[in-house]
Formats: C-alpha cells, sequence, structure tokens
C-alpha cells in the first residue's frame, strides 16, 4: 500500500533537510518543518474539561494534564505518554493533547497525560521512567479522588511514550506485583539498536524525505542519550525488548504501516505472542511514525483514535 496523499502532497516542505540537526540550525528551515507538521485546515479536537497537576516524584513534582468526561463515573482511565526521542515533546503537542481529548470524549475515560522530565541538559535513564512509574502509582492509588474504575486503567504512549509505558508497567509487575487492565504502545521502539525494518516497509519509505527516517545509527543515537551510556548497557525496563514479558497484562499495539521502527516493533510483538501475553495488534494503513499527531480527519487516523478508546473502555482483547 502507499503512503496516504496528506503526506506525500507536503513532502516538497522538507526538500533539503537532511536531519534534525540540520534543521535546528536553520530557521528558515525549522519554519518548513512547522510548515509541514501543521494542519491549519483541520477540525480541532474535542472540547473536554482539561485541568494541569503536579504529581509527587522521586525526581521532584511532575506536571500532568488530566481529561475529564462530563459523563457519570467511574471513568476508565489511561495514563498517557507522548513521544520525541526521549528529548523532546511536551503536554502541548497533538500527540499528547488531540490524542488525549480524543480518547476521552470517545472512550468517556478520564485521561492523564505526563510531562516526563526529558533527557536533556545532564537527565538521563531511569529519571523519565522514575517520573511516569510515580504518576502511574498515583492514578492507581488515588481513583476514588479522580473518578476512576480502579479495574480499567490502562498505560500507554506513543514512540519514545510507548517505550515508556511498556518499561513502567514492567517495573509496576516486579515492584508492586501489579499490572493495569490493559497497555497501548503506539509506534513504538523496544530494541537499544534498530533491527532490519522488513522489506515491504522499505519500499514504502523509498520516496520519504531522509529527515522522516529511522536508521540503526540514529536510534543507537537516540538510546545512548536516553541512557547517558552505550546502548549495550540498557537494561530490560529501558528497552523492553530485552525484558521477561511473562505475565504481562494484555497488550494492544498501534503502529503505522510506512515506519522504520517496525524493525523493532514486529519482533516485539513476536516475544510478546511466545510469553503468553494477550496481544493485538493493528498495523494503521497509509500512515507513518508519528501519525497521531495528524487530525481524526484523516480517516486511518480517526480510525485508531476509535481503536485506542474502545479499548481503553472495555479492556478485553479480541483478535
Amino acid at each position: 500500500m502507499s503512503l496516504h496523499p496528506s503526506y506525500v502532497e507536503r513532502f516538497p516542505l522538507l526538500d533539503g533537510i537532511e536531519s534534525f540537526e540540520q534543521l535546528m540550525s536553520d530557521p528558515a528551515l525549522e519554519e518548513r518543518f512547522h510548515a509541514y507538521m501543521q494542519w491549519r485546515d483541520a477540525t480541532p479536537p474535542p472540547a473536554v474539561d482539561a485541568e494541569d497537576r503536579r504529581v509527587p516524584g522521586p525526581h521532584g513534582p511532575v506536571p500532568v494534564r488530566i481529561y475529564t468526561p462530563d459523563t457519570a463515573g467511574p471513568h476508565p482511565a489511561l495514563v498517557w505518554m507522548h513521544g520525541g526521542a526521549f528529548m523532546g515533546g511536551d503536554l502541548d503537542m497533538p500527540e499528547a493533547d488531540r490524542t488525549a481529548r480524543e480518547v476521552c470524549r470517545r472512550a468517556g475515560a478520564v485521561v492523564v497525560s505526563v510531562d516526563y522530565r526529558l533527557a536533556v541538559g545532564g537527565v538521563h535513564y531511569p529519571v523519565p521512567l522514575d517520573d511516569v512509574v510515580a504518576v502511574v502509582r498515583w492514578v492507581r492509588d488515588g481513583v476514588t479522588g479522580l473518578g476512576v474504575d480502579g479495574a480499567r486503567i490502562a498505560v500507554g504512549g506513543a514512540s519514545a511514550g510507548g517505550n515508556l509505558a511498556t518499561g513502567a508497567v514492567l517495573r509496576l509487575r516486579d515492584e508492586d506485583d501489579w499490572l493495569p487492565a490493559l497497555l497501548v504502545p503506539a509506534y513504538g521502539v523496544f530494541h537499544p539498536t534498530l533491527p532490519p525494518v522488513p522489506a515491504a516497509v522499505d519500499a514504502i519509505l523509498a520516496t520519504v524525505p531522509p529527515m522522516l527516517r529511522f536508521t540503526a545509527e540514529g536510534t543507537a543515537g537516540i538510546t545512548a542519550n536516553y541512557l547517558g551510556a552505550a546502548p549495550d548497557t540498557a537494561d530490560g525496563y529501558a528497552m523492553p525488548a530485552l525484558a521477561d514479558l511473562t505475565g504481562l497484562c494484555p497488550v494492544l499495539m498501534v503502529d503505522a504501516e510506512g515506519d522504520d521502527l517496525r524493525g523493532s516493533e514486529e519482533p516485539f510483538a513476536q516475544q510478546l505472542t511466545a510469553a503468553g501475553v494477550p496481544l493485538r495488534r493493528h498495523v494503521v494503513p497509509g500512515v507513518m511514525h508519528g501519525f497521531l499527531n495528524l487530525p481524526a480527519d484523516i480517516e486511518p487516523v480517526g480510525h485508531a483514535f476509535q481503536l485506542i478508546a474502545d479499548a481503553v473502555a472495555a479492556p478485553v482483547l479480541t483478535a
């Protein structure tokens, strides 16, 4: 299958941009990239109540944004982590804010979006993961005050956030003997270096601008920055493909058809199945890595929002 036209028609905006390093050093190129990422004619995300709070954590307070439906509780809940290669992103990016609003409205769920500490300025693993674990525990232990159904707490995230969500659930399994009802990693990365991408995916991405591709070297550099050490020092909480996955809660993987990180996602899905973990995996057609930043007007993206919302509302997976 080919990429959705919404991508292809915007690719010329990225002509001549080879890397994020080049992008960050040239304001004109950065403006073109923002034009590529923005969808000014899109329908706004749902209007739901949102409140910024701060949650106690081992490294200081962790900012969160809590989205609450206008229906009577107790509600299902989703603790959600944005992506950004562990070094970027915030609560306002569409992958955080739009996803939270869509799931809140569609699932009638409380969504807690986490502004975990980024791996910049000397911050490294396990600090971002510690922040995520602290927030999940806060939601779990404060369900009454949040109007949450304790039996329907899901933990999820996109890209680096999918990694953090998975690492947090593994830690909660091992440290607290507790699991959420559902884990939802979207287009996540689970290996310290990127395994080879399937040939069919490589063919789909052949015409994609270089800066939108992930390479083994690039992902190893992202991992090294996150760890503050060489990728081969990672443990199973930092890179969950290295973990014992036995006894994990049900998992919904939502991945992009056109994404180099499928090189990590495909074998991780196989590991989950081999470990006996209940797994449903949906590869969203025609979209690329980061598609939860796009509006629900784009049909495959709207379908993905609904898929996540349905699973959060009723976390019993069927194939």
